[in-house]
């Protein structure tokens, strides 16, 4: 991992998201965990707070047929490398076809849930119908999980291939 008071980029924060979507899926964290932790990593600034957020989490298991091959050093720079060694190996195209997918899916219906919710009261309370602005919140964020969850298959499997080519290769893993 990089030093701890190297500042973060955006691809080390996606990765970080990733791997909480993962522990979330797998029961580790609870939805509200999950949210405050999902919060914190797009708002840190440095590799110590991201690692922070994962510090009592197991790391990530790479798959059984993967051979034990020694970490190099990662570049000073950042780049893909270390987003792989965020994610536990996963690359760039687990998020659409894996734990990350399904933990968007929960956060958008949590999300669906209280904003109905918060709707339903008010009209009630109101006795009179208001106007169903909920879509307006669910409707587009679902459409676009939709189309990352239905829509690319070849792509991601192409973006796959690149990303692990382009890593060293003690670090394919897959």
């Amino acid at each position: 991992m990089p030093e701890p008071h190297l500042r973060a980029a955006d691809v080390d924060r996606t990765a970080v998201a990733e791997v909480l979507g993962a522990h979330m899926s797998a029961g580790r964290l609870t939805v509200a965990e999950y949210d405050d932790r999902l919060a914190r990593a797009y708002a840190a600034r440095t590799y110590g707070e991201l690692a922070e957020l994962t510090a009592d989490l197991p790391a990530g298991q790479r798959p059984a047929a993967a051979a034990p091959a020694a970490q190099p050093a990662p570049p000073a720079a950042g780049g893909a490398h270390c987003a792989t060694a965020w994610a536990g190996g996963w690359g760039w195209g687990h998020w659409a076809s894996g734990p990350g997918i399904r933990a968007a899916w929960a956060s958008w219906a949590s999300t669906a849930v209280i904003v109905v919710g918060i709707w339903a009261i008010t009209s009630v309370v109101s006795s009179s119908w208001i106007y169903p602005w909920p879509v307006w919140v669910i409707g587009p964020w679902g459409l676009v999980l939709l189309s990352q969850s239905l829509g690319g298959g070849a792509g991601r499997e192409r973006d796959r291939r690149r990303h692990r080519d382009a890593l060293p290769a003690g670090d394919r893993g897959h």
